[in-house]
């Protein structure tokens, strides 16, 4: 995937996020424990870290760092903080050598794999958000049939990339099959 893939996933989580009021993020995120205020913040640092990977490809592990945020930060300040992980993490992915990579537990990833980690990240956390903002919303097939292509190799998108994207994150059963309760994507180039 390319830093324009991380670059239109943050426009789309903006524009589904932007109507919800300075006092909207507090209950759950879908199925997640996670408050959807804890889970905005937690994409930020997910693309954020993912661009140190691209940037300074460790071989063995995060740089040391979380992203906090004031608790006092209302919705404008939230969706800036992961439009600038956004922002970074395609900074990294333009500018990477060719070659690199980068540390993951689920394999060493080159920056195509951490763009579609960022775009993975972006698509399933705001769909876990607007299930208590805008229940409406839906995944746009497009990008989850690209990131299920890089780091899902293998596996049939569907006719519906979104709930195909749902099941192999933990989300949702998918044709009578139950959710995987442990899941995981391959980051490490083909």
């Amino acid at each position: 995937m390319r830093a324009e893939d991380v670059e239109d996933a943050v426009t789309m989580l903006v524009a589904a996020l932007e109507a919800v009021p300075d006092d909207g993020w507090s209950p759950p995120a879908g199925p997640l424990e996670w408050s959807c205020r804890d889970t905005v913040v937690h994409v930020a640092d997910d693309l954020i870290g993912y661009a140190g990977q691209v940037a300074i490809a460790p071989p063995d592990g995060y740089a040391p760092f979380d992203v906090a945020v004031d608790p006092a930060t209302g919705t404008a300040g939230l969706l800036r903080v992961v439009e600038a992980g956004g922002a970074l993490l395609a900074a990294a992915v333009r500018t990477s050598p060719p070659g690199v990579r980068g540390w993951h537990p689920y394999g060493d990833s080159d920056a195509a794999g951490f763009a579609a980690m960022g775009v993975t990240e972006v698509l399933v956390h705001t769909h876990d958000i607007t299930r208590a903002t805008a229940p409406s919303w839906a995944l746009p097939p497009g990008p989850c049939r690209a990131v299920l292509a890089r780091l899902w190799p293998g596996v049939d998108p569907g006719t519906d990339p979104g709930a195909t994207l749902l099941h192999h994150t933990g989300r949702a059963p998918l044709d009578g099959v139950p959710a995987p309760s442990r899941w995981r994507w391959h980051g490490a180039p083909a």
